[in-house]
């Protein structure tokens, strides 16, 4: 099946490929990943020519390991995702505390031309 029409672009953490030189790309559902990735890990504001991009979680940083906090960071992710990441469909978003300190958050998503399902599993640490 070609995949072409899912995209690609360059690798996150940004990286150059050892043997070319080039700068490293991912390409298709690696590419979707990555990106969710990087869309979490921005604070809206951060990017002077977007400053709406990004995921509020990092507001969270100092509240209580509480079920509220995590249940606010469910939010949080679910509206970035929806927001900014158009090649997907969000079906789930749980977030729980962990022992400490950290928030385990799990995306579950339908990418939309191929209609198959995959899933993002971060685990947010207060201390970076």
């Amino acid at each position: 099946m070609r995949k072409d029409f899912l995209g690609r672009g360059w690798k996150f953490p940004f990286q150059f490929d050892a043997s070319s030189g080039a700068v490293s790309v991912s390409e298709y559902e690696q590419n979707i990943k990555e990106c969710l990735t990087l869309i979490l890990g921005t604070k809206p504001g951060e990017r002077q020519m977007l400053p709406e991009f990004g995921c509020r979680i990092h507001e969270m940083m100092f509240a209580p390991n509480s079920l509220a906090t995590s249940q606010l960071i469910s939010m949080h992710v679910e509206n970035a995702v929806k927001r900014w990441e158009p090649r997907v469909v969000v079906l789930s978003v749980d977030a729980w505390p962990e022992p400490g300190g950290t928030v385990r958050v799990k995306i579950n998503y339908k990418v939309k031309t191929t209609q198959s399902e995959q899933g993002l599993d971060l685990l947010l640490n207060p201390g970076g």
